[in-house]
């Protein structure tokens, strides 16, 4: 497969990012508090380039929810799974990224800045996308290029959830500054991603 340097994004995320895709080398930031749809907004962003032949690892989830996953859209056979790395977390991370084009990491607490830094330069120099899932009360020490902060979360339900109302403020730096903010539906009633 040729490299292209964006790795395309399903909806609604194609029409809330510059480029409708996410760069290679870059690094994504999706930041919220816990329960609140941060893990699925993570997951979804991979789904379209992993249908399309992509391979993600998705490193430090403890318990990645794999129906809720493929619910989402997600290829499961492009998908590496290293749910308890403890400690070590930054190098499983680093030495996935030869082998994989999106690379999904939850630190298991704040990320020191020479580790940030370290991951990010070989993000770079790899071509892979970074996607760092933090909690306001342990931020990536870093600026990011692109970033997803969950600032209300909000279930629909009858007699069952049948849906969740994201507030998701997305900027970043150059074009993705003046992104702003939007609601999103994720998951909705078939699983999946969309406009709100």
């Amino acid at each position: 497969m040729a490299k292209s340097r964006l790795l395309p994004l399903g909806e609604p995320w194609k029409a809330l990012t510059p480029n409708g895709g996410l760069r290679r080398g870059s690094t994504v930031l999706v930041q919220a508090q816990p329960g609140s749809g941060g893990l699925s907004l993570a997951l979804s962003l991979v789904t379209e380039a992993s249908t399309l032949g992509h391979w993600v690892a998705v490193v430090g989830v403890d318990d990645p929810g794999v129906v809720a996953i493929a619910d989402l859209g997600v290829d499961l056979r492009r998908v590496l799974f290293v749910p308890r790395p403890r400690g070590a977390w930054a190098e499983s991370a680093a030495d996935l990224l030869d082998g994989v084009d999106l690379l999904v990491v939850r630190p298991p607490s704040r990320t020191a800045h020479r580790v940030a830094r370290q991951l990010m330069d070989r993000v770079r120099e790899r071509g892979t996308v970074l996607i760092v899932l933090c909690e306001p009360g342990a931020p990536w020490p870093l600026p990011v290029d692109l970033s997803f902060d969950i600032t209300h979360a909000q279930w629909a339900t009858s007699s069952r959830l049948d849906a969740r109302y994201l507030t998701v403020r997305v900027g970043g730096r150059g074009e993705a500054q003046r992104a702003g903010e939007h609601v999103v539906v994720l998951p909705n009633r078939k699983g999946r991603a969309a406009p709100g």
